[in-house]
């Protein structure tokens, strides 16, 4: 039997980012760290190297990359839904779920984090994050 869905996880990508509302937080870019899992429907062909089937993670990492050290955010929870949209932007992805840390956000807490998950529904198209907005 061969696998029909495989799992991408991008751990502990560290970026820096402007993220905040605060005066310091929007003048000083703060470390991020990005953790990605996506899953996706896995071509027969890729389990005998076609490279042209399988999903680009190197690509996806890239753009994550660009638009975060790029960006201006006030809000974790937007900058985890822009994660999300670029990871879920492709036609064979499932699911991905992005948790996004900010280390030091709290004075006696290691971090914060946030994570939001995107679930494909085959019936109607329409992504969980989309409904909720």
């Amino acid at each position: 039997m061969r696998a029909s869905s495989a799992i991408i996880n991008i751990s502990n990508l560290r970026l820096r980012t402007y993220i905040g509302f605060n005066p310091e937080e929007r003048e000083k870019k703060q470390d991020v760290v990005i953790n990605i899992e996506i899953k996706y429907a896995l071509k027969e062909s890729v389990l005998d190297d076609d490279v042209e089937n399988a999903l680009n993670y190197k690509d996806i990492t890239k753009q994550v990359i660009e638009h975060v050290e790029n960006g201006h955010f006030l809000l974790l929870e937007k900058l985890v839904a822009d994660v999300l949209e670029i990871c879920s932007d492709h036609a064979s992805v499932r699911s991905a779920r992005v948790t996004i840390d900010k280390p030091h956000a709290l004075r006696f807490a290691d971090s914060v984090s946030l994570t939001l998950e995107y679930v494909a529904d085959k019936k109607h198209n329409i992504s969980m994050l989309e409904r909720a907005s």
